[in-house]
């Protein structure tokens, strides 16, 4: 199995990864179709454990390679990845404050970005969480564009243990965007395709990815780093503070750290 998806196009395997994601992101979406509500207390340890895999992944499958393959071009190391690191958190930052969006657990007075009120709480809360999908399909996509780049310190097993944890923690992202919905009044069928929605944008920011790092070989550090930033961005930005807003913040400080090791573990023993 493993040497059938090694022969495929780089674009092909970041694709079916993605897929993969996408559909943890509808699997959780699909919850609508059982209860209208979910325990908070379950939905912010699950929002922890989410944090917990972005920030495992944005270290040991994103920083810890770039800066290998930085060493390995005789540059400094830190060089690559602080940039790109920093860069990722701008880039993010600065897409979060034009972008119209409401995080799950904001009321419509407190959307954010450019003219905000002038659109509909389902389509808010889809773009938060797409604006949210974009580094994490990025991140795919270039760790397996370093794949086709050939740089020994890039394997297919911690690719595919990336998409994984990314996998894992997209099931609540989906729960956060279809249960508001569902709360709100809207018919179970719209709320999963509402939340399952959002995790369309994977798969195109990981084509992305793939064709920036093989067409620009020595970017790869760079791009690394810069998925690193805007993941860790995102966790600081709204993952940690969503899942301790409802007073929940020793559960979820756990569940961050359960969601840390899982991915350490899946990233180290697979690649």
């Amino acid at each position: 199995m493993i040497d059938f998806f090694l022969d495929l196009n780089p674009i092909v395997q970041a694709l079916i990864a993605t897929c993969f994601t996408w559909g943890m992101t509808a699997l959780g979406a699909a919850l609508v179709f059982t209860t209208k509500t979910l325990n908070q207390k379950l939905l912010d340890g699950m929002l922890g454990f989410a944090g917990g895999v972005m920030i495992a992944a944005s270290f040991w499958s994103l920083l810890s390679p770039a800066l290998d393959m930085a060493e390995a071009d005789g540059i400094p190391a830190w060089i690559p990845a602080a940039v790109g690191f920093l860069l990722g958190g701008i880039f993010l930052w600065g897409v979060d404050k034009i972008l119209p969006h409401l995080h799950p657990t904001s009321s419509i007075e407190e959307a954010e970005g450019i003219h905000p009120n002038q659109k509909r709480r389902s389509t808010l809360l889809v773009l938060a969480i797409t604006l949210h999908n974009i580094p994490e399909g990025l991140a795919v996509g270039v760790a397996f564009g370093a794949i086709a780049a050939g740089f020994p310190s890039a394997s297919l097993a911690g690719a595919i243990a990336l998409g994984i944890g990314i996998g894992i923690q997209n099931f609540p992202e989906g729960v956060a965007v279809s249960m508001p919905l569902r709360r709100d009044g809207m018919s179970r069928r719209k709320s999963f395709m509402y939340g399952q929605f959002s995790g369309m944008v994977e798969p195109i920011s990981a084509i992305i990815g793939v064709m920036a790092v093989t067409l620009i070989e020595p970017l790869l550090p760079y791009a690394l780093s810069f998925a690193a930033g805007a993941m860790i961005f995102v966790v600081a930005e709204e993952v940690i503070p969503g899942s301790q807003e409802e007073g929940n913040k020793d559960l979820a400080s756990m569940t961050l750290m359960i969601g840390f090791t899982v991915m350490m573990i899946l990233d180290v023993a697979l690649g």
